[in-house]
């Protein structure tokens, strides 16, 4: 079933937008309404009611056998097989175009299954074919992710052009309280900003005028593109609009990549050549010297007070495009300061280089000295009889003389030791005369510490009380004498 309805431009390039499926059909309704002018909408789709509430010009319903009217339930392979079924009504949608823009939705059925179809029958009728896709939003799925992929890499065989717009990368420019049918409709607008910044070089009487031949000069077989859009208002609305569009999120890597730019400034009656040459000095300056560029300037009275800028780059080739992230554009980095950081410094040696010097360690980087092994102990037979008896000694001290010992030990050379009074301020006089016999258990310490460090004092104290201890018993078995004797 096709409806005509076809515009009455004789004398211009014929340029056909189609959306293809649920998701380019939405995108073809805003593109309606925008009033895009001098372009022929086609709608294609297996859903019978979605064409019927559909604005577009022509109507093209697929798969009426294999679908019944019904659409395909989100299978890819559905759709290409309703395609395939409607093959020549398809052409016939296609046929006489110069350019034809193929918009759908990657992911669903109808969009990801019939898209490089339709593309590929207006390759053949001689038309310049753009192919304009949306990656899904992650929260759709793996599924819808995976098929939307495979539609992508099937559509790209048959176009000149190729501009695939990231759903995720618009969740950046959005509120985070924006309703899900919103998010939907602008990754639709953007679509529609796209195919307008276009189509209005070609169609559209301006300040600046483009014919077909030189669009077609910068999209013909140009590969993967990238598409940019600032829209700004105020005193300075011709950079800020400049630089939303070189720096949209939608612009996976730096334009000074592409081959060919082309851009085109729309604005109302109040736009000056100046402000276009502004803007065609700030895109130029972030793009490659030897790239192609070609630009427009149209009037839209509607937009009075504002400026629009659209940057569609064309050309990149595939090693560029999949080794590189987006940087700043260039005229963004010739602001920066050129000293250098510190991440600049350590990248100065390779990885490599680091890892060979951690595992030969230059003289002098670490102490001279040999670190002792913690881990292995001395074998208990190698331990000699004087060191094993001090160690027991040093055990039974009681702790806190140990701890003053360690003290004492670790003061420095230069500093006088405390020397031993006669006579301790809380202790009775000192009996020089007595010497006293050291316990068994201090046998083992050596002589000379005994007499020059205070602590021994302290541990022959405990000695002397022992003495008294022995004698005690002595003076009982005397009395008990005596008494026997008196009692005899």
């Amino acid at each position: 079933m096709v409806e005509k309805k076809l515009s009455d431009l004789e004398n211009f390039a014929t340029i056909r937008v189609i959306g293809v499926g649920g998701s380019g059909g939405s995108a073809l309704g805003r593109m309606i309404n925008s009033k895009l002018r001098g372009v022929d909408f086609v709608a294609i789709n297996t859903d019978a009611q979605a064409l019927h509430h559909s604005k577009a010009g022509l109507k093209v319903n697929i798969g009426k056998e294999t679908t019944k009217g019904l659409g395909v339930g989100a299978d890819p392979e559905l759709g290409q097989k309703a395609a395939e079924e409607s093959i020549e009504d398809i052409k016939n949608a296609v046929s006489g175009a110069d350019m034809v823009f193929v918009t759908f939705g990657a992911g669903g059925g109808t969009g990801s299954g019939a898209s490089h179809l339709v593309a590929k029958a207006a390759a053949d009728a001689g038309a310049l074919v753009v192919g304009f896709a949306t990656r899904p939003f992650s929260f759709e799925g793996e599924k819808r992710r995976r098929n939307g992929e495979a539609a992508i890499e099937k559509l790209r065989k048959h176009v000149d052009t190729l501009i695939i717009v990231p759903n995720d990368k618009l969740l950046q420019t959005i509120d985070r309280r924006t309703p899900l049918l919103e998010a939907f409709k602008v990754a639709d607008d953007v679509l529609r900003q796209g195919v307008q910044g276009i189509s209005d070089l070609i169609t559209v009487h301006g300040l600046i005028n483009l014919d077909f031949a030189d669009v077609k000069t910068v999209m013909q077989s140009a590969g993967t593109a990238l598409m940019g859009i600032g829209r700004a208002s105020g005193e300075n609305r011709a950079m800020d609009a400049a630089q939303q569009a070189i720096s949209s999120p939608l612009l996976e890597v730096s334009i000074d990549g592409a081959r060919g730019i082309l851009f085109n400034v729309i604005g109302g009656n109040d736009m000056t050549m100046h402000e276009i040459n502004t803007v065609a000095e700030t895109i130029t300056a972030a793009a490659d010297d030897e790239a192609n560029i070609i630009f427009g300037a149209t009037i839209n009275p509607d937009l009075e007070g504002e400026i629009i800028v659209t940057v569609i780059a064309t050309g990149f080739d595939d090693t560029y495009y999949a080794t590189r992230t987006r940087p700043a554009a260039k005229l963004l980095r010739q602001t920066e300061p050129e000293t250098a950081t510190v991440a600049q410094q350590v990248d100065e040696k390779t990885m490599a280089d680091l890892d060979m010097e951690l595992k030969e360690p230059k003289e002098g980087h670490f102490h001279e000295e040999d670190v002792p092994n913690i881990w292995a102990l001395p074998d208990e037979e190698n331990v000699s009889e004087e060191a094993r008896a001090e160690e027991e000694t040093e055990l039974e001290k009681p702790s806190f003389l140990r701890r003053f010992s360690r003290r004492k030990a670790k003061k420095p050379a230069d500093e006088p030791a405390d020397e031993p009074t006669d006579q301790p301020v809380d202790e009775p006089p000192a009996d020089d005369d007595k010497i006293v016999q050291p316990s068994d258990d201090d046998s083992a310490q050596e002589p000379d510490e005994a007499q020059d460090q205070p602590v021994e004092e302290a541990e022959a104290e405990p000695a002397k009380d022992d003495e008294d201890d022995e004698q005690k018993p002595k003076s009982v078995d005397n009395e008990a004498e005596n008494d026997e004797a008196q009692d005899k």
